[in-house]
């Protein structure tokens, strides 16, 4: 449990899915995910989104795997004779109480089929399913306990958990174009973001926005205003005003803002908005080298604020270089055979070797992660 009570993930345990045939780590209050390109630190993290989208409302093991593409999508191409994918949660709850969920499934003649769902409760098996009845009713098992409410009142914090996980990696032309949005929810790449501000209580938009406006005015100086309304459809947008040469300056809607204003807008956001899991992949895109080493310390005043878990993917040496991360809080995510190792950092070597002989964290890691023989990029295109 954190500091502050507040209830977070302990462990990780992955079993054929996507990237990894098998995958055990211990979890802190924060993970900085490092490894070269399709090493699988989106599909990393997206164990965490799975598992929020079982709890969802409109969710479930159905939808969640449809969402991915079936379960051919989520199986690793590594996996042989062990058919099912699996993901293991353990987790501290109120009362530092321990929880276990499990969940397993695979495909049976053209069918999803749940194989296993567990919930242990300081150890002790309190759900093992398939029960009885189960097998009497095989249609049972196109459904989870975790996304029933009639069924799952035993365990129903591990649910309401796994709900206020948050995941936004912004899309920038996704919030440009709003039609877009019709009929997206949940979108975690910013599909249905304004949507997301626009039904937010007005006093806490209205806070947050003041909280980000003035953050902003750190990255973009010239940015005096911003504020959400909606047009004549009522459709909500974000527009700031920028100083100008005009006594009153000049407007700009989402459409006119860059790549990286929406970006730091919609990592700002993400970061007010819960206190459950909070989960950042590649924060640093279009971002300033500047406000990129800043990331790191603003993330951990929010964690001391609410004591939420933050779990990031990055390639970024500046974030990386931040003097705060401690090596036992960095995976690196390596690429083989037989599907993708994650190993703490902490346990390599001659990474600590070199972080003692005075190198950063960044200089010691990312070479680790650097695709062998990069450098032939570099002829691409002779003749």
């Amino acid at each position: 449990m954190s500091e502050r009570g507040t209830p977070r993930f302990t462990r990780l345990q992955l079993r054929n899915w996507k990237n990894f045939t098998d995958c055990d780590v211990e979890i802190g209050r924060r993970l900085f995910l490092v490894g070269p390109n399709a090493a699988g630190k989106s599909n990393f993290l997206d164990a965490f989104r799975f598992l929020r989208d079982l709890a969802i409302p409109g969710g479930g093991l159905q939808e969640a795997v449809r969402r991915r593409g079936g379960v051919s999508a989520l199986r690793c191409l590594a996996a042989r004779r062990f058919p099912d994918v699996e993901i293991t949660a353990t987790l501290e709850l109120a009362d530092h109480i321990q929880w276990t969920y499990q969940v397993a499934f695979n495909q049976k003649q053209g069918r999803l089929h749940l194989r296993k769902e567990q919930v242990w409760r300081n150890g002790e098996v309190i759900l093992d399913r398939p029960t009885a009845d189960d097998r009497r009713d095989p249609e049972r098992l196109t459904q989870t306990y975790l996304e029933q409410v009639n069924v799952n009142q035993p365990f129903r914090e591990i649910a309401t958990f796994f709900v206020s996980i948050r995941y936004l990696h912004i899309v920038p032309q996704l919030v440009r174009e709003p039609d877009r949005s019709v009929g997206r929810a949940h979108d975690p790449f910013g599909g249905d973001f304004l949507e997301q501000v626009a039904k937010t209580p007005a006093k806490t938009q209205k806070a947050r926005l003041q909280r980000i406006q003035e953050a902003l005015q750190v990255a973009v100086p010239q940015m005096q205003a911003i504020e959400l309304w909606r047009d004549a459809r009522g459709t909500p947008h974000l527009r700031g005003r920028y100083q100008h040469w005009r006594p009153q300056g000049a407007w700009q809607t989402e459409e006119q803002l860059s790549d990286g204003t929406l970006r730091l807008l919609g990592l700002l956001w993400a970061v007010t908005d819960g206190t459950g899991p909070l989960l950042l992949e590649e924060p640093e895109l279009s971002l300033h080298p500047g406000i990129v080493s800043a990331l790191p310390q603003m993330l951990a005043r929010v964690q001391r604020q609410n004591g939420r878990q933050i779990f990031l993917s990055t390639h970024s040496p500046e974030l990386l270089r931040d003097e705060g991360i401690g090596l036992n809080e960095v995976l690196l995510l390596l690429p083989a055979l037989e599907g993708t190792t994650v190993t703490p950092a902490s346990s390599i070597e001659t990474i600590r070797q070199l972080l003692e002989g005075g190198l950063s964290l960044a200089d010691a890691v990312l070479p680790h992660t650097a695709p062998r023989q990069a450098e032939q990029l570099m002829l691409f295109g002779e003749s």
